[in-house]
Order: C-alpha cells, then structure tokens, then sequence
C-alpha cells in the first residue's frame, strides 16, 4: 500500500493535482513534513508510540491521528482541500470525519477487506475482528466514490458491504516501468546476488505470515525433492520478506518448517529489501510463487512479471487480472502444495520456459504503467467532486 500510495501520488501530481499525504510518525527523528517531489507534501502525525505498535492497536489511535489531520487544516484557509482520499479502513474514518468537516467528497480505496479475508482463512491464520467488518461498513456507506483494484473486488463491495455499484470505479493499480524492467537479464541479475546461473529459483517475496502462504512454496519444495532428488544441487529457493500480521506471533515459524520438511539446505531467508535490490530479485528468478489465500490485485506479480519473470500463483482474488494464466505465468486452484510442485517441475524440465514465459510477462506488464492509474484516478476525482456538488444544490434547495 505504501508503494501504491507513493506512486499515485506523484504521478497526480505530475497532472497538476496536487497532494498532502497524512501518515502516522514511526520514529521521532521523521520531520513533520517532507516534500516528496514536486506537488507532494508528506505530513508525518504524532497518533501513539512511534515504534511497536501492533496493528490491532492502531484503532485506539484513531482520535490522536483525527487531531493531527485537523491541526494541519485549521492552519490553511477555507476550501484548502477539494477532495479526500483514503486507503484502507481506519484512515477511511479518519477521511469521513474530515470530508464531513471540510464539505468536500470522500473517495475510499479498500486495499483489504474484513469479510474476504475471513472467507479465505489459511489454516491457523486469525480471522480479521468485528469492529473492522462494522469499520469498513460504515465507510463504504460514508464514501462518495470507491476505488477497487479489479472487477471482482468491485462485486466483493456489492455482493459483502452491499455498496453502491454506481459509486464504485475499477482502477487497476500501476506498476514503476523505469524500475522494474528486464534491464541486463537474469544472468547479470544473478550474478549480483551471488546465486548460481543453472539453479531453478523459485522466489517468494513478500510479508512473511499464513495469508500470503510461504508455506505452501515450501511443501512444494519438499515434494518436487521427494520425487526428482538430482534436483537438490541445482534448486535455490529464496524468501525475501520480515514477519507481519498474524505471522509476527511465530517468527521462526518458515524456518522451522523448512528444516522439518527436509529443505533448509536449498531455502535461503533474506530480510525486506529495498526497490531496487528486489528488482533485481525478480530478474534472478526463474518464477515467482504467490500461493497466497486472498491478494486484492497482487502488484508484486506485475512488478515481477515486468523484470521478465513468469509467476506462479494462487487464483484468488486479483491475481487472475495481474497473471494471465498459461501465457506469463500459471494460475493454481486452491492451495495444495502437489498442485504447485507439478509446475516447478515443469520449470526444471524446460530451462527456456523462464526466458519465453517471462518475455510476455514483460509486455503483458506494460499495460499497468502508473501514469495509466492516475489519469483513471483523477477521472473518479472529478465524478465524485461532481456528484457531491450536485447533491449539496439538491440538500441546500431541498
């Protein structure tokens, strides 16, 4: 979501719509205020301690982040702000209140819902609380406008939070081509990450936690050296991630099971990267494995599939829009780690299918540039700022 946020940002403001970004500080050395390029601010907004604060804790902090929102706008003159924006549901209540105060439309973009997630629980995960299923009601009713990233997430805020179809709009998310792009290929990817040119390099990237189901690449792993033992010496398995959510309660947890199955000697855990280094990442895979239970569009595999590397994912949620199934990459029914071993074979057997899959990946990922979202975007600002406008005449005649 940060990277989304970050992009669109500067992209609108690159439009000339210009942008103030409300955060919450996480660590006292941030400044209150940072310009981030051109025609986008960076408030940082003092709402509770500034490091180890649980997301579950996050709610309490609603009022404290609510007051630094409302300082930043008494400083400014009437009809500062035109629009209010908000991503996920608790700056979604932050954004209500705001909207309602300064009488400006309220556009929401979910990212995640409660209600999904629940429905597609992975084993031992913890369901998401009642007080965000109530949350994320209360805004999808408040919002003027709401931003989903597919079709189906779009029938998800109808079919679960009963939304109003006409106030929703499908706006895929973008992708940073100048960053992740073929650039020198997989050979010279590898090389600078110290792994092997032969291996077959099945990638996880991402948070470490039972939604996004490392786990299953792992019993995947497990069951391709079961059968196909020669694979040992040339199977390099990266996870490039930290714990979050659910998964911080048992943060050994991926590597415990890796040395229980029998595969620690080919998994090699790295920490979170940066954008860059994990471009590189992307490019030295020969496919990224997304098994993940619910995904509302799954930028990292257009981000991956814009290095040139096919992807090997879950078909959930966004995933079917980001993969096109077959062509630049494949797409797996369900979670059964047989399913996900069966085309990690086929990529061992066929040492080209990286290169031929991962070339339409890479044009297939052209379509999703950031300048593509944000002109979208902006089309949904002007709707909304329309329609509220057009209500407030209806209200003030009435």
């Amino acid at each position: 979501m940060n990277v989304y946020i970050v992009e669109l940002a500067q992209r609108l403001a690159a439009i000339n719509i210009e942008v103030e970004i409300f955060t919450r500080a996480t660590t006292a050395a941030l400044p209150p205020t940072v310009e981030l390029a051109p025609g986008v601010l960076v408030r940082h907004v003092d709402a509770g301690p500034y490091e180890g604060l649980a997301k579950e804790d996050l709610p309490a902090q609603l009022c404290a982040f609510t007051h630094g929102v409302m300082q930043a706008w008494a400083g400014h003159r009437p009809g500062y702000y035109d629009l209010v924006h908000s991503h996920y549901w608790l700056s979604g209540h932050v954004g209500w209140l705001a909207a309602e105060r300064w009488g400006v439309p309220l556009v929401h973009a979910m990212h995640t819902m409660a209600k999904v997630k629940n429905a597609a629980l992975a084993a031992g995960d913890t369901p998401e609380p009642a007080a965000r299923v109530i949350g994320e009601t209360q805004v999808v009713r408040a919002a003027d406008r709401l931003i989903a990233n597919t079709a189906d997430e779009a029938d998800e805020l109808v079919r679960h939070y009963e939304a109003d179809r006409a106030k929703v709009a499908v706006v895929h998310p973008g992708v940073n081509l100048d960053r992740f792009r073929p650039a020198d290929g997989r050979a010279a990817a590898r090389a600078r990450l110290g792994l092997p040119q032969d291996a077959l390099i099945p990638l996880f990237a991402g948070r470490i936690q039972p939604l996004k189901a490392p786990d299953v690449l792992l019993r995947a792993v497990a069951v391709l050296l079961d059968e196909r033992p020669e694979l040992r010496s040339r199977i390099v398995v990266p996870v490039v991630g930290g714990p979050s959510g659910s998964g911080l309660a048992k943060p050994e947890g991926l590597q415990k099971l890796a040395a229980r199955l029998g595969v620690a000697d080919v998994v090699c855990f790295r920490p979170p990267v940066g954008q860059e280094q994990l471009a590189d990442w992307f490019r030295a895979a020969s496919v990224l494995v997304m098994p993940s239970y619910s995904e509302s569009f799954g930028l990292v595999a257009i981000e991956a599939q814009a290095t040139g590397t096919p992807v090997l994912a879950a078909s959930v949620g966004g995933l079917p829009v980001a993969v096109r199934d077959g062509h630049t990459g494949f797409l797996i029914q369900g979670h059964d780690p047989v399913a996900y071993a069966r085309v990690l074979r086929d990529f061992a057997d066929d040492p080209g299918l990286p290169a031929r899959m991962g070339a339409a990946a890479a044009h297939h990922a052209e379509s999703f540039g950031w300048d593509t979202a944000a002109q979208a975007t902006a089309d949904v600002y002007t709707a909304a700022t329309h329609d509220h406008r057009r209500h407030g005449l209806r209200a003030h005649h009435g």
